[in-house]
């Protein structure tokens, strides 16, 4: 997003924080009633561009989003989208991106509240690497003539009861309505959501045996100090990587054994 939009956004973000540190709203419900109203203007063009016309003044748009929405979302999820209607955006479709983003971002909060947050962090990553894996499974997930429900019931079977109820609900939603996106761009998506609900930067490292814990603890914070935030390292072991690791943080990607980054990152912080 950019301009408007970005700066609607995260008011937006703000605003449902402050909302759900609140304990009497429910993150859970919140975030359905939020998916709820993504997929009404994501189908709806036309009411998508009246609540985001700029020639509209903000409070007309938010009195149409609260006759619309009063009788099906809670007070707390009409308050919520129609201070995002006062908002300018600048494109249409910018406002149901951000709502949809607010949906994750009410699930991995209600998830942290639980204090399995880490946990919902890492099964997204590690169900990403299972779909990578396996061209079945990413057929039948991304299949567009397959029913919503046969996708949602093949989810069910392979995370029911093996993963968190956050982790099974933000790749459910993902999958039933991908809107546009691919399976693993949504997963990455979740991922740094996540990852920035506990300020932290995510590092994808990949070593050809798997990492022992002080080399995890030295890498983690060789690596925090290096980009100056906390790290969480999502562990990949891949037997191709002969004698070393790569580790990627955000676009860049850093390649060579595991002693050598450690100098060298400790190099680059004593310059």
């Amino acid at each position: 997003m950019n301009g408007a939009s970005r700066e609607a956004l995260a008011a937006a973000r703000e605003r449902l924080d402050t909302l759900t540190d609140s304990t009497s709203v429910d993150a859970v419900t919140l975030a359905d009633e939020l998916a709820a109203v993504t997929a009404l203007l994501d189908r709806e063009a036309g009411l998508r561009r009246v609540v985001t016309d700029p020639a509209q003044s903000g409070e007309a748009k938010a009195e149409l989003v609260q006759r619309l929405l009063g009788a099906q979302v809670s007070g707390t999820a009409v308050d919520l989208v129609a201070g995002m209607a006062r908002a300018r955006w600048s494109q249409p479709r910018d406002l149901v991106d951000a709502l949809e983003e607010l949906a994750d971002i009410a699930d991995l909060t209600a998830a942290e509240k639980r204090g399995t947050l880490d946990e919902v962090e890492d099964e997204l990553f590690r169900f990403g690497r299972i779909v990578s894996s396996s061209t079945e499974l990413r057929a039948a997930l991304t299949d567009r003539s397959a029913d919503g429900r046969a996708k949602t019931e093949l989810l069910h079977r392979l995370l029911g009861g093996r993963a968190k109820p956050a982790t099974e609900r933000l790749v459910v939603r993902l999958v039933t309505a991908p809107r546009g996106r691919s399976l693993e761009a949504g997963l990455e998506s979740l991922s740094k959501l996540a990852a920035e609900r506990r300020d932290r930067v995510v590092a994808v490292v990949t070593s050809a045996v798997p990492l022992s814990d002080t080399q995890k603890q030295r890498l983690g914070a060789a690596l925090g100090k290096l980009y100056g935030r906390r790290m969480h390292l999502n562990l990949d072991v891949d037997p191709d990587v002969v004698g070393g690791m790569r580790v990627q943080v955000g676009d860049e990607v850093i390649n060579g054994s595991l002693a050598d980054r450690l100098d060298e990152a400790a190099r680059r912080m004593a310059s």
